[in-house]
């Protein structure tokens, strides 16, 4: 191994990825960015502290005919049209997703902003005392929650999250879920509760932020998507939650489900669930699980049953990813604060699933038809267009393990 890869080797073992034998580009140094990562078929980009690698494929046909690397600007304006504008992130999930072509058609957090250059508001405070309302932006182009916000608005009085605004751009808001076929919530007209704002702290990168805790009769839906897979069509989705807060109610969800809040049959969900419910099928040990919401059964695997691959979870922030397409889909999870993706399930569709019909309804913290009875704490998720690669998938965990999730 060359001095210029032995080198690069060690900026990449600290993110655990494969050794720079793997990259055909030319690595060298500067001062422009503190940390940033990415990865597809035809590009790799990684920087750390004040280093910097690069390398290209030769398959790419913009990239093939270069005759020496360009600027880190100029490599990721032309490969991705994105461009490094902070600190703390470069490309965000959402971006990611883009560039390996399932963009976001959905895209919540209360703890960052998931693209680049995304500065509107991510979520809304309402205020117990006079029902006021504030939005809480993100510090910074593409940065994390300015925090500040909510601890002013809040000082001294209870604030409740009212709106998980869609970063997006389609208008796919998170509100207060109505009733459903199975439950109806405790609030007003039987909707379910809403989420007290401050029971969930966290620091990205050294930064305050807030999750949203969800206890059992609460949650949050949107019931007129725009642009969310429907019938067959190919999905991913991912979210970063609490792995200790959870129960063996059904179902802490995020995902697609019925637009009407009613179980309207197998295969009209597509949804993440996380908990230790077993009444359909289970994982290893005694969980959690990150499992599939397809309506009518949760799946660890190709039938409603255990699945050993499934592992158990033990880490106190955690990635789910689910994606589906026709006659196939996979689960895959792993610490969001370190390491990469295993695969729990990648395989063909459970009886009875093929063709599947989504009705593209967006869920959080509940079952399809307001099952809600789960518990459980959301950071961030995306839904996308199309059926995202491994390779995207284990390039937004990176970006996600980079934006260090840590207890407050």
């Amino acid at each position: 191994m060359s001095g210029q890869q032995q080198q690069c080797a060690g900026w990449l073992s600290a993110v655990d990825f494969p050794s720079c034998t793997e990259l055909n580009g030319v690595f060298y140094q500067d001062r422009l960015l503190r940390q940033a990562v990415f990865k597809n078929s035809n590009l790799f980009l990684l920087a750390r502290e004040n280093h910097r690698s690069i390398g290209y494929s030769k398959t790419s046909p913009m990239l093939r005919n270069m005759v020496a690397p360009p600027s880190f600007q100029r490599v990721y304006m032309l490969a991705l049209g994105l461009m490094a504008t902070a600190p703390f992130v470069t490309a965000g999930p959402c971006d990611i997703y883009a560039s390996g072509g399932s963009p976001c058609v959905a895209a919540h957090s209360t703890t960052r902003a998931l693209y680049s250059a995304y500065t509107g508001p991510l979520y809304q405070l309402k205020r117990s005392s006079d029902s006021s309302t504030i939005n809480v932006p993100p510090l910074s182009a593409g940065g994390v929650a300015n925090a500040s916000v909510q601890d002013a608005f809040c000082a001294g009085k209870s604030c409740l999250i009212s709106i998980i605004y869609d970063q997006s751009g389609r208008g796919n808001h998170l509100t207060q879920a109505p009733p459903g076929g199975a439950a109806k919530g405790p609030a007003a007209n039987g909707y379910d509760n809403l989420s007290d704002a401050a029971l969930a702290p966290v620091t990205l990168d050294g930064q305050k932020a807030y999750g949203v805790f969800i206890a059992p009769k609460g949650g949050y839906r949107n019931n007129s998507p725009n642009g969310t897979a429907k019938g067959d069509a190919p999905e991913g989705m991912y979210a970063v939650l609490d792995g200790t807060h959870h129960n063996s109610a059904c179902c802490f969800d995020y995902g697609n489900a019925e637009t009407n809040s009613k179980d309207t049959g197998r295969g009209h969900m597509e949804a993440i669930y996380f908990g230790t419910c077993s009444y359909w099928g289970s994982g290893a040990g005694k969980g959690p699980w990150i499992m599939a919401d397809l309506e009518d059964g949760l799946f660890s695997g190709q039938g409603a049953k255990l699945n050993a691959a499934d592992l158990s979870i033990s880490h106190r922030f955690v990635t789910a990813t689910l994606k589906g397409k026709p006659n196939a889909w996979a689960l895959r999870g792993g610490d969001a604060a370190s390491g990469s993706l295993s695969t729990f399930y990648n395989g063909v569709r459970p009886s009875g699933y093929s063709p599947m019909k989504k009705e593209g309804a967006i869920i959080l913290g509940t079952g399809g038809d307001n099952s809600n009875g789960a518990q459980g704490t959301f950071y961030e998720g995306v839904m996308t267009a199309g059926y995202p690669s491994d390779e995207t998938e284990d390039a937004v965990q990176a970006n996600i393990v980079a934006a260090k999730y840590a207890t407050a």
